[in-house]
């Protein structure tokens, strides 16, 4: 058996690099409104948050969702989806003592192209 073919390896490489390019959109989008950016991409045994954020006493896991129409992005995150992010929140959350009196919530930016990002706040909560 051979690997993957290589046009199927391509659009890969071009999703990876696409959906690197809107997380650091929404990234500076976010520092832009005050938010300080914790981590990208961070894997947990949960899921894999796309970007970590903090502002005030809330700790934000964002989920960025790329789609060719804004409504698209803002439908594309799954409520099993919010479930993993809210778990995997809480995990950084518990092992960091510095954020263990902050807030949880979880965060959408939706994004288009030829649009400006859409910030969804407070889709899940930790309790």
């Amino acid at each position: 058996m051979t690997g993957p073919r290589p046009d199927r390896r391509a659009r890969g490489g071009a999703a990876w690099r696409e959906g690197h390019a809107a997380e650091w959109l929404a990234a500076a989008w976010l520092m832009l409104t005050g938010h300080r950016i914790l981590a990208f991409r961070l894997k947990t045994p949960q899921g894999e948050i796309d970007l970590l954020a903090h502002k005030g006493r809330e700790l934000i896991v964002v989920e960025v969702k790329r789609r060719a129409r804004l409504d698209a992005a803002e439908l594309a995150l799954s409520p099993q989806q919010a479930k993993r992010l809210v778990a995997a929140g809480e995990a950084v959350r518990r092992s960091r003592p510095a954020l263990r009196a902050c807030t949880l919530r979880v965060d959408l930016i939706a994004l288009a192209p030829g649009r400006l990002p859409r910030h969804l706040k407070r889709l899940a909560f930790d309790g």
